[in-house]
Parts: C-alpha cells; structure tokens; sequence
C-alpha cells in the first residue's frame, strides 16, 4: 500500500508524506521537502555579489569582490551539505527496531538505529517553538536499570516539522506495528 499526500510544515511551507508498508510489522514513512529553489539562489547571490561590487565601487579594494565571491560558494556548499534536508525517513520494523534516516541536498545521508529492546514507546510530544506551540513525534528509549522509567528522547522529522495531522497519520502506524511485538 503506498500513499503520497501533501501536508505542511509548522511554518506552512509544503512537505509530503510518502508510507509504504512492507509487511504488517514493517513500514516506512518518508518526509520529504521541495528541492532547493535555483531562483531563490539566484537572487541571493546577484544581491551579495551587487552589494560587494558597490563597496568595490567606493574603495576600488578588489579583496572585497574576492571576498564576496568566496565567501558565498563556501556558504552555498556548506549550506547544501549540512543544513538543508531533502527527505527524512523513519522506518520501523517490529521485530528489530526504528532506523532513522536524513538525506541531504549533497546526496550526504546520515542513519540512526534503535533496537526494539531499548524503546519504551513512540509518542506525540509538545514543544514551545519561537511564539508557537509545534507538536513533534518522538521515541522514548528504556531507562537500562528500571525498565519503567524514560532515559532519554529521540525526537523524529527535526527537519522537516510536520504538523500534527502529519505526525498523527506516523503515530497511528507506528503503534500498530508496536502494539503486535
């Protein structure tokens, strides 16, 4: 079964949602962003390089365009290798665990798993953001010394903030799966 609807993030920009259930105890649900905006590139930079040029124009420093230009690829590449997240992913297979996933817009992937054993449970959790209240989904992992207690929380989509008619749909899933182990 494979679903792709269209929500928003909590600042009202578009993500979709992609679930794909592999079998009863296993599904993925994938996040995704749109893609970096080449126009929205363009502006900054023509802007950065406009004004680097206009300071060049008063101080005739050529440094000051060398600078401009340097600092805005390093910028532009750090920006695509560290910050900017394309899709994130959260597959969860009931046997084994949760396995994280984030894709940047460099093709870089970062990848977290969690064993079953070590998780307590997956939850909707609230957070004062900014002026806002968000809701964020999280995973509860196991204190190792009392199993009823809550060590530590893993918060989930960080990139991306769906809002909660987003996170509802993952939790509903991601509970059935649970509740059969």
């Amino acid at each position: 079964m494979m679903e792709d609807e269209s929500f928003t993030d909590i600042n009202g920009k578009s993500i979709s949602l992609d679930c794909q259930s592999h079998s009863s105890l296993c599904s993925e649900f994938i996040v995704s962003v749109p893609k970096v905006s080449i126009g929205k590139v363009m502006v900054y930079t023509c802007c950065v390089w406009l004004l680097a040029y206009a300071v060049f124009f008063f101080t005739e420093n050529t440094a000051v365009l060398s600078s401009a230009i340097f600092i805005t690829l390093v910028g532009m590449m750090l920006h695509i290798h560290f910050v900017k997240v394309d899709h994130e992913s959260l597959l969860v297979i009931g046997s084994l665990g949760i396995q994280v996933s984030s894709s940047y817009a460099s093709g870089r992937e970062t990848t977290t798993f969690i064993e079953m054993s070590k998780i307590k449970d997956i939850v909707i959790n609230e957070a004062i953001y900014m002026h806002q209240i968000i809701y964020y989904l999280c995973v509860l992992l196991k204190e190792p010394s009392d199993p009823d207690a809550v060590s530590s929380v893993v918060p989930l989509f960080q990139s991306s903030k769906p809002r909660l008619n987003c996170l509802v749909k993952v939790y509903k899933s991601c509970q059935e799966i649970i509740s059969k182990c």
